[in-house]
């Protein structure tokens, strides 16, 4: 959700910077600042709050200099205050930082030891120490190459050296950081918009690279410390496609941002060391949630999927009763709610009517109130007793993506919080299921990478007029998600099933010319899905499989067209086996030639009864 702009060049930086900071705004943020280098010292402005807080401390206490970087923060070690503001200055560094150092406590002992002060409680702020620390007697880049050396995460910094004022050094792991060219000024930023107004010729870096922006020309050093060769690219988008990022559609774009928005969404809320989850937003002390004897989860649409997915692990690692509930229909049944229910909310606007309806039924019966939301200052954020927010960043297209994988991925991080709270998953197991859930971005960049794939089975049945999706256990909410996905922006009439259900009305459907989508992971019931499948091929269906075996075993054997995916946990493989199906219903609208990002009588946000 962080934003970066880095300058070196004849502008006013201040001026480019902030400018700069206000096309990244859209990304959310709590805090921002901006630090130049001015006789071989740091100029540096921070303010909490909105860039206009900035603007106005700039304009009061005005910046000068020759070179500079800015950040817009979202906060995830420390809370938002000018103090936790990037950048952050340690002696002759200065530097901003995206992502998370998962050893910063280790490394922040090991500089206590050393003599360092920290003047903020981010993660950030040990980098430039680290880097300050070894940059005695050295130049910047080999600084920062050594301390890259120590520092595990993902990160992209941007830094500056006080007695270097001719360059920028920056170094990229799984955030994004893009080069821009201009005529005798560079940049450095997190996201093109950041400075597409100024040049259209960039270098985008890849993972382990790094970036030194000097005259006459910028240079990319490999892990390996050696020079490479990067293509200058030019861009010819427009402003609308430049907001696409060069894909066709918002929704695509949003499909391929989730694994940064589930690295976002789980971003300093766990450790992997101590194998804990920290959720200090929720809003429940741990008396109040040893309180809890029940859990009632509302939402609708795509959240209500979500919220499936949340029962199965509630019940399963906290052993909690739970419930799920359409909000539009929770408030006219009358519940069995008390001050030891616990209501979670699910909403990505935080807007949508019949949650803030079924909200304030619950409130008034005196129940617990937690959120799961997109949008920060939404009503039902603000109301809620402790809201999760998802930092998905926006979503433009109507059929949710992102923001449903990053619910997904909220509820796991709530559910491992309750369970240690309550003590009901073990240390061991916490760090088991920690490291599943940093792998989970990297699997869902195997699955993109099958894009090609899944667009070639989409070729063959966009035609069709009706499809079935089949899940059993954890999956079958997911089957309902694949299935409202394709009927949302196809229109093609789509249901989703629990696999065990399908003889008992939905068989009568299965014909050659009707495709049904079974997911089959590798679990305990796994051949009553195989059992399934033999049904619906006994009747001459078409079979779309969804399966982790290797070479796609027995699920491969039976189907017509098989999507081959990574292997995941129990709890997380929800959100890798949603990924295809969204791909797959993005592809399929496509060849119908609909509107993929604007499907007829949808809104995005649902403000009405």
């Amino acid at each position: 959700m962080c934003g970066i702009i880095g300058y070196l060049g004849p502008q006013n930086p201040v001026e480019v910077i902030f400018e700069g900071l206000k096309k990244l705004e859209y990304r959310g943020y709590d805090s921002a600042g901006i630090a130049l280098i001015q006789n071989q010292n740091f100029e540096v402005r921070r303010s909490q709050g909105k860039l206009s807080e900035l603007g106005r401390l700039l304009s009061k206490n005005p910046l000068y200099g020759g070179i500079g970087i800015g950040h817009t923060r979202w906060a995830t070690h420390g809370r938002p205050s000018e103090t936790n503001a990037h950048p952050h200055v340690a002696g002759r560094i200065a530097l901003v930082h995206n992502g998370i150092i998962e050893n910063y406590l280790d490394l922040k002992k090991q500089l206590l030891n050393d003599g360092c002060q920290f003047s903020s409680e981010t993660d950030s702020e040990i980098v430039a120490h680290l880097i300050n620390k070894y940059i005695k007697g050295r130049d910047l880049v080999k600084a920062v190459q050594m301390a890259q050396e120590k520092i595990r995460g993902s990160y992209a910094l941007v830094i500056l050296d006080s007695q270097d004022p001719d360059r920028i050094v920056a170094v990229r792991k799984e955030c994004p950081l893009i080069v821009g060219i201009g005529d005798e000024e560079f940049f450095i930023a997190s996201d093109l918009m950041a400075f597409l107004h100024h040049t259209n010729r960039v270098i985008y870096l890849d993972d382990g690279e790094m970036a030194v922006l000097e005259h006459p020309f910028p240079q990319v050093i490999s892990l390996k410390k050696t020079k490479i060769k990067k293509e200058v690219q030019k861009i010819t988008w427009s402003p609308v496609m430049a907001e696409k990022a060069g894909y066709k559609h918002f929704m695509q774009k949003e499909i391929f941002e989730q694994p940064q928005a589930i690295i976002d969404t789980f971003r300093g809320r766990v450790s992997p060391e101590k194998g804990e989850v920290l959720l200090p937003e929720i809003g429940l002390t741990s008396e109040e949630l040893k309180d809890i004897d029940q859990i009632h989860i509302i939402a609708c649409g795509t959240s209500w999927h979500a919220a499936l997915v949340g029962k199965f692990l509630l019940e399963e690692y906290c052993r909690i009763p739970t419930t799920v509930d359409y909000a539009s229909e929770y408030r006219y049944r009358n519940p069995i709610v008390n001050s030891r229910t616990l209501l979670l909310l699910i909403s990505q606007s935080g807007e949508t009517a019949d949650t803030l309806a079924a909200f304030r039924e619950g409130k008034k019966k005196k129940a617990r109130i937690l959120a799961i939301c997109n949008v920060v200052g939404s009503s039902i954020a603000r109301e809620a007793d402790g809201v999760i927010y998802t930092h998905a960043g926006p979503e433009i297209g109507v059929a949710s993506t992102k923001a449903f994988t990053t619910q997904l991925t909220a509820l796991f991080l709530m559910t491992l919080y309750i369970g240690q709270t309550l003590k009901k998953i073990s240390r061991k197991d916490r760090l088991a299921m920690i490291q599943e859930l940093l792998r989970i971005p990297h699997d869902i960049e195997k699955v993109l990478e099958a894009e090609d794939r899944i667009q070639a089975i989409a070729q063959k049945y966009f035609q069709a007029q009706d499809f079935l999706f089949l899940g059993r256990g954890i999956h079958y909410p997911i089957a309902l998600e694949g299935a409202l996905k394709l009927k949302e922006i196809s229109y093609i009439h789509a249901e989703g099933y629990p696999a065990g259900e399908m003889k008992h009305g939905p068989i009568a459907l299965i014909d050659e010319k009707m495709p049904t989508v079974f997911l089959a992971p590798q679990n305990n019931i796994q051949e009553k899905v195989f059992s399934n499948m033999e049904e619906v091929r006994a009747r001459g269906g078409i079979i779309i499989a969804l399966t982790d075996e290797k070479k796609g075993g027995k699920a491969g054997l039976k189907a017509n067209d098989l999507i081959q995916l990574p292997k995941a946990g129990w709890g997380l493989s929800p959100i890798l086996y949603t990924v295809p199906l969204q791909l797959l219903a993005y592809h399929v609208a496509v060849l119908r030639g609909t509107d993929v990002d604007q499907p007829r009588n949808l809104a995005k946000s649902v403000v009405v009864e």
